[in-house]
């Protein structure tokens, strides 16, 4: 096998197509270097060059060794800094996991954030309900997740990124729409329902079902999904209870009204993460990322 000396030694003849440029350019003396060349020669089991008292030259072989000597060399070269990146948290790889419904409020700005902090890491998305997330971060799949509660404290560290209020999506038109207003439990005991999922979406479904007197008998559709739960609501298939920021989804035909019930912005998403950090790229987000991004 060849060594990276042998392979700089080449380039530098290949490059100057003179044995004495490039050993002063090597800081070195032509013999050695020419022994360089024959043993990387042995080694590769093809002639390099083409060489007399007067010229030196490529040959074919030579010539398509080169393009790969150079790239090589570069690895070589960039290897260890790529190795103190990753160590430091400079590069490397964060997989952060994401609710659909945290994908149209905080995802966006939390993105910003962490690629200003963290400009050369890559960063693997993946949208996972809150169950599915914590699993992953228990196995290592994941390195940060934007997450709903409850999670086990004594296993996730968190921080609140983002509360917003409850609201009532309506069909335009809707005689609820049209009055305006703040809607009560009485104004919804006749409506029909598009609910969460109790075991899909369970944690909105357990802060409806605290919020509010919600009559099973009125639920049309059960979905998990809030793009959903509003698509629906615009092909006036009922009403739905959904996060604030899901006005920010621009669906025609929709209007979202508030509710009395919602007191004190009772939607939270929390960034978790395993006490046991091992990725340094996220030692260093969190040592440096701003949480108060509501």
């Amino acid at each position: 096998m060849f060594t990276f000396d042998q392979l700089a030694g080449f380039i530098a003849v290949a490059e100057e197509l003179h044995f004495g440029r490039a050993a002063e350019r090597l800081n070195m003396t032509q013999p050695p270097l020419s022994r360089q060349i024959q043993k990387l020669e042995k080694a590769v089991g093809a002639e390099l060059l083409e060489r007399d008292n007067r010229k030196v030259q490529l040959t074919p072989a030579g010539t398509a060794f080169l393009e790969e000597a150079r790239r090589l060399l570069a690895l070589a070269e960039r290897a260890p800094v790529t190795a103190r990146r990753i160590a430091s948290g400079r590069s490397g790889l964060l997989r952060i996991g994401f609710t659909a419904a945290s994908g149209f409020s905080i995802l966006g700005p939390l993105l910003e954030e962490i690629s200003a902090i963290l400009p050369d890491v890559d960063v693997d998305l993946q949208e996972l309900v809150t169950g599915e997330q914590i699993q992953a971060l228990e196995t290592g799949e994941l390195d940060l997740g934007l997450a709903r509660p409850p999670f086990d404290k004594e296993v996730f560290d968190s921080r609140l990124l983002y509360r917003e209020s409850m609201m009532v999506a309506v069909p335009a038109g809707h005689p609820l729409a049209r009055r305006g207003g703040v809607v009560g439990n009485d104004d919804l005991k006749d409506e029909a329902l598009i609910m969460h999922s109790p075991l899909q979406a369970r944690y909105f479904y357990d802060l409806v079902i605290r919020m509010l007197p919600v009559q099973h008998g009125n639920v049309v559709h059960t979905v998990s999904q809030i793009l959903t739960m509003v698509s629906l609501v615009a092909a006036k298939r009922g009403v739905a209870f959904v996060p604030r920021s899901a006005t920010a989804l621009g669906i025609q035909g929709v209007e979202f009204l508030p509710l009395a019930s919602s007191h004190g912005e009772p939607v939270e998403l929390h960034a978790i993460w395993s006490r046991k950090v091992s990725n340094p790229a996220l030692s260093r987000l969190l040592g440096s990322l701003d949480f108060q991004l509501d």
